[in-house]
């Protein structure tokens, strides 16, 4: 289109076998891998462009070093970035849950935050269910709110029905009547209320398969939100153990629960 005209590509994801270890998620344990004989169909529209770019970013050293040695060499390191003039704290926010009468929510609060695009097992939405009962046992005033959609966005669907249902079938007879009054499916939002959402937080749960990287965590980190998420390489690189959030095994419920009630 623009002869002679250098082409820099964003570099987000190179597809790449093996996938996460079986045990890394017992639950899908090679079930929601990528068939190895997919990868170069998934690839080739980056391998293309590739061909025709003179340099190439991404935003984590993690997504980058996924890339074969001929590429990762053209590729730098440079993050989207945060609009950290609106993801900032905000004291006086509040949140009305389900219309005019609805729950009002304010910092005084106790608020869990967990943001999917769809919620899914690839962003660790199982795992935030089954560390529900421990946690509003432990934390009787906790209230958690949950943002995403019914789909699936990462990985392949459910053979019924969708995720974010299978799991609820799962948890919620664990969960006594009054507990389950507690959890708020919010669906998808727009900007403005996701912002005000993470702006109530006192713990906000990142899980992500190793992956691409969300924004979504960077958001709730830049407007202060206290962070439990996966150790994992993507989220060690913005996540310092016990300085700037708590990492958590990806796969392990109670090890979850227990710090996110320690931190409430």
């Amino acid at each position: 289109v623009w002869p002679g005209v250098p082409i820099g590509l964003y570099a987000e994801y190179w597809y790449r076998h093996p996938p996460p270890p079986p045990d890394f998620d017992p639950d899908f344990a090679g079930a929601a891998a990528i068939d190895p004989l997919r990868f170069p169909l998934l690839n080739a529209p980056t391998l293309m462009s590739m061909s025709s770019a003179v340099a190439g970013w991404s935003p984590t050293q993690w997504q980058a070093d996924t890339y074969p040695t001929p590429w990762r060499e053209r590729i730098r390191v440079i993050h989207d970035g945060i609009d950290t003039r609106v993801l900032k704290p905000d004291p006086a926010v509040s949140v009305r849950l389900g219309g005019p009468e609805g729950l009002r929510l304010t910092r005084t609060d106790e608020v869990v935050t967990f943001v999917n695009r769809n919620l899914e097992p690839a962003r660790g939405y199982h795992i935030l269910m089954r560390a529900l009962p421990r946690l509003l046992r432990e934390r009787p005033a906790a209230q958690v709110l949950l943002v995403g959609g019914d789909g699936a966005s990462y990985g392949p669907p459910p053979a019924r029905g969708s995720w974010k249902q299978r799991f609820i079938d799962e948890v919620r007879p664990l969960l006594a009547p009054s507990e389950w009054k507690r959890v708020h499916f919010l669906g998808r939002l727009p900007y403005a209320q996701y912002v005000a959402v993470l702006q109530l937080s006192r713990a906000h749960v990142y899980l992500t398969y190793p992956f691409v990287l969300s924004w979504s965590l960077l958001e709730a980190m830049s407007i202060g939100c206290p962070v439990v998420a996966s150790d994992v390489d993507p989220v060690r690189e913005v996540v310092s153990d016990g300085q700037t959030g708590l990492l958590a095994p990806f796969a392990d419920a109670d090890a979850l629960a227990g710090p996110l009630a320690r931190l409430l």
